[in-house]
C-alpha cells in the first residue's frame, strides 16, 4: 500500500474533544474521525487493526470449539420483557436505543444478545445429546450512553465479540467458563496487551460468577484492587476487604446507650463535625437517605447506615435492593439520594425541609415520612414501563416505611456518635440497643467500598493496592436466569425437561484497539504491538526528487511484500521530517529510511518501540526483518 493512496490525514494539533492519550493519537494519526458524540468512523488504518484483532479472536474461539454466527441487531421488545430487562435497559439505565415500527411494535437496537440467543437455543437445542454448544459473533452493538467520552472507550456504537454457551449441567458450564478464561488470556497476550483478570460485579446481565479482564493504564475508568501476593484482584465495585479498626470512643456509652445530646450548629458533614469536636470519623455512624425506583411504580425510601470513615458502594447497594424487591416489583430502575430535584422528577409531594438532613440518626422514624401524607402527584398510571406487563401491580405507589440496611462497620461499633434526628444536634455515646435497634441478619450487609490500603481478607498482613484499568473483556456464569425466563428447556438423560445452563463471554474489539494505544505509546505517537499493527513496515523515501532513492525504495517495497510482510511505501512529496513524524505518530513497528545512502546501496532500519537504528546494505534488509519480526 502506498501512503499517497491511503487517504491518510494526520493532525498536528490536539483535537479539543480528546481527553486521554489514546483518543488524541487515534484522531491525530488518521485512524478514526468523529461523526457525532460517541459515533466514530473507522478509517482504513484502524479497520486493518480491527480485522487483525478479530482474526486473533476467531482463531482462539474456534480453538475452543465455539461456532461463529451472526444475530440480528434489531430485537423485539417482547423478548426483553419476558426476561424482565426491558424496563431496566430503557427506563432505568436507559442505555438501549428503542423505537416503534410502522405497526406500533416496540424494538430495541441490541446492546447485548442474551434474549435472542436463548430463544434460538430453546427452539434448536432439544436434547442433552446436542450439548454443550458455544456460539459467538463479532458485530456492532449500541448503547445510548449518557456521556459518551474517550473516543472508542465509551461510545454509542462499538464492535464487540459476544459468545453464549449452553449446557446440560453446571459442571459443564464451569468447564467451558474455564476454557474461555484460558482463551481470553491467550487473546490478550497475542494482541500484545498486559491484561489482569479480576473478580467483577455481574451488573444487569446477572449470573452467579463473573470475571473482567482489565488492561492496566493510567486513563482507565475502573479502579482495580489487588493484593501484593497476586492471590486477589477485583474491580472496586466487587472488591471486599477488612476495614481499619475504629478508634474507640472516649467515655464509651452514655445514658444507657441513648447518647448525650451535643449541639452541632451547621455541622452537617463528617469533616465539619470531626474538626469542631476532635472526633475521629471511624467513631461516627453516618446515615444516608435514598430512594429506589422500581418498574411497577414502587418508590422505596432507603435508610443506609455505615461507619463515618467508609464510602458507600452503590453497586453493592443496588444488588441488595434488587435482590430484595425486584421479584415482586420488576426491574430496579435506579437508586439515588433523596433530593428536591429527584422529588420533582418523580412528582412526589414531600417537604424535605421537615427532614433533619445532615442530622439523621439510624433510628429515624417511619412516621416522619408517613406524617407528611406523601402522594404521587399526577403520575402516569398506565401499565408503567413496557416490559412489566407480567407484573401483578401496575399502579405507582410510594412505600411509606424505610428499608433499613446496615453495613457491618456500623453495627460492629459498641458506642458511637450519630445524628439526633433534629437540626443542629448529634448524640454522643449511643449504642444500637440504646436506640431501640436490633438489626437483623438480613439487614446487615456489606455495603462499603473497599479502598486501597485496606487489609486483605485472605491475609490481613497484606494491604490492597490500586491500579487503573480499562475493561476489555468480561465472562459470566449466567446459570439459568435467561433460560427459565424464556422457557428454553432441553430433555435430560432421564427424559425430563429442564432449563438450559448458560454462560456469556464478551470482548470489546474496538475498545481493545484503543486500549492497546493507551498502553503502548510515547511522546511521539502510537507504538503498535506487532500482531495488531496495521502494517509491519513503512518504507520512507527521504526525497522523492532523487531518482535513485525512488528506485531503491520501490525495489525494497516489492521484496518486503514478496517476503510476506505488510508494508507501506511513503511516496508523498513531503519533507523527510514530516514523513518521519508521521511514521512515529501512526506507530508502524519498523521504519526503513531510503535516503542519501541509496547511492551506495545503504538503508537505515529503525525499530519504533525503542528507536534503535541500524544501517545495513539494501540486500540484507529482508533477512534482517525476517530475523526480528515474529
Amino acid at each position: 500500500m502506498r501512503v499517497s493512496r491511503l487517504m491518510l490525514v494526520t493532525l498536528r494539533d490536539v483535537p479539543a474533544e480528546a481527553e486521554i492519550p489514546s483518543h488524541r493519537l487515534l484522531l491525530r494519526g488518521g485512524y478514526i474521525r468523529r461523526i457525532s458524540a460517541g459515533i466514530y468512523a473507522y478509517l482504513p488504518l484502524l479497520w486493518r487493526v480491527l480485522q487483525k484483532i478479530s482474526t486473533i479472536v476467531r482463531e482462539e474461539l474456534n480453538r475452543t470449539g465455539a461456532l461463529e454466527t451472526l444475530l440480528p441487531q434489531l430485537q423485539p421488545a417482547e423478548l426483553w420483557q419476558r426476561s424482565g430487562r426491558w424496563a431496566g435497559y430503557t427506563a432505568g439505565e436507559g442505555i438501549m436505543f428503542h423505537l416503534e415500527d410502522r405497526q406500533g411494535r416496540e424494538l430495541g437496537l441490541g446492546p447485548t444478545h442474551e434474549e435472542v440467543i436463548t430463544t434460538l437455543a430453546g427452539d434448536l437445542l432439544r436434547s442433552y445429546r446436542q450439548l454443550p454448544v458455544n456460539l459467538y459473533q463479532i458485530q456492532t452493538k449500541f448503547r445510548d450512553e449518557i456521556r459518551p467520552r474517550f473516543g472508542l472507550m465509551r461510545g454509542r456504537e462499538f464492535i464487540m465479540k459476544d459468545a453464549y454457551s449452553f449446557h446440560a449441567d453446571e459442571d459443564c458450564l464451569r468447564r467451558t467458563y474455564a476454557d474461555m478464561d484460558t482463551a481470553y488470556r491467550r487473546i490478550f497476550e497475542r494482541c500484545g496487551l498486559r491484561a489482569v483478570a479480576v473478580e467483577a460485579d455481574s451488573g444487569a446481565i446477572g449470573g452467579s460468577a463473573s470475571q473482567e479482564f482489565m488492561v492496566t493504564a493510567e486513563a482507565g475508568e475502573d479502579l482495580i484492587l489487588t493484593s501484593p501476593d497476586g492471590r486477589y484482584a477485583a474491580n472496586q465495585e466487587r472488591a471486599v476487604s477488612l476495614p481499619a479498626e475504629a478508634v474507640p470512643l472516649i467515655g464509651g456509652l452514655r445514658q444507657s446507650g441513648a447518647g448525650e445530646a451535643l449541639a452541632t450548629p451547621g455541622q452537617t458533614s463528617i469533616e465539619a463535625l470531626c474538626r469542631a469536636h476532635g472526633f475521629d470519623a471511624s467513631q461516627l455512624v453516618k446515615v444516608l437517605l435514598l430512594l429506589a425506583r422500581f418498574e411497577d411504580g414502587l418508590r422505596q425510601p432507603l435508610l443506609v447506615s455505615l461507619r463515618g470513615d467508609q464510602e458507600l458502594n452503590e453497586v453493592k447497594l443496588a444488588n441488595v435492593v434488587s435482590a430484595r424487591l425486584a421479584g415482586d416489583h420488576g426491574a430496579l430502575l435506579g437508586v439515588e439520594p433523596l433530593t428536591a430535584e429527584l422529588l420533582r422528577q418523580e412528582r412526589l409531594d414531600l417537604d424535605l425541609s421537615a427532614l433533619p438532613l445532615g442530622y439523621l440518626g439510624p433510628d429515624l422514624e417511619d412516621a416522619l415520612l408517613a406524617s407528611q401524607g406523601l402522594v404521587l402527584d399526577n403520575v402516569d398510571s398506565r401499565a408503567g414501563t413496557a416490559g412489566a406487563a407480567t407484573l401483578p401491580e401496575r399502579k405507582p405507589r410510594l412505600e411509606r416505611s424505610f428499608l433499613r440496611l446496615f453495613d457491618p462497620t456500623a453495627t460492629d461499633l459498641e458506642a458511637f456518635i450519630c445524628g439526633a434526628n433534629r437540626v443542629d444536634t448529634h448524640r454522643v455515646g449511643a449504642s444500637w440497643a440504646g436506640l431501640g435497634l436490633t438489626p437483623g441478619a438480613d439487614q446487615v450487609v456489606d455495603l462499603r467500598a473497599a479502598q486501597p490500603g485496606d487489609r486483605c481478607q485472605h491475609d490481613p498482613s497484606q494491604r490492597l493496592e490500586a491500579a487503573r484499568g480499562i475493561e476489555v473483556g468480561h465472562i459470566f456464569q449466567l446459570g439459568r436466569k435467561y433460560s427459565e425466563a424464556l422457557e428454553a428447556t432441553f430433555t435430560n438423560e432421564q427424559g425430563i425437561d429442564e432449563p438450559l445452563w448458560m454462560g456469556c463471554y464478551g470482548i470489546g474489539v474496538s475498545r481493545l484497539a484503543q486500549a492497546a494505544v493507551e498502553q503502548h505509546h510515547d511522546a511521539d505517537g502510537i507504538i503498535w504491538p506487532a500482531a495488531i499493527a496495521p502494517f509491519s513496515v513503512i518504507v520512507v523515501i527521504a526525497n522523492v526528487q532523487e531518482a535513485g532513492q525512488v528506485a531503491l525504495a520501490e525495489q525494497l517495497y516489492g521484496e518486503i511484500q514478496r517476503a510476506g510482510h505488510e508494508v507501506l511505501l511513503d511516496d508523498r512529496p513531503e519533507r523527510a521530517g514530516v514523513k518521519f513524524k508521521d511514521a512515529d505518530l501512526i506507530g508502524i513497528p519498523w521504519r526503513v529510511v531510503v535516503g542519501r545512502g541509496a547511492a551506495t546501496g545503504r538503508v537505515e532500519l529503525v525499530r519504533r518501540a525503542d528507536g534503535e537504528r541500524q544501517e545495513l546494505a539494501a540486500e540484507e534488509l529482508v533477512a534482517a526483518l525476517n530475523r526480528q519480526m515474529p
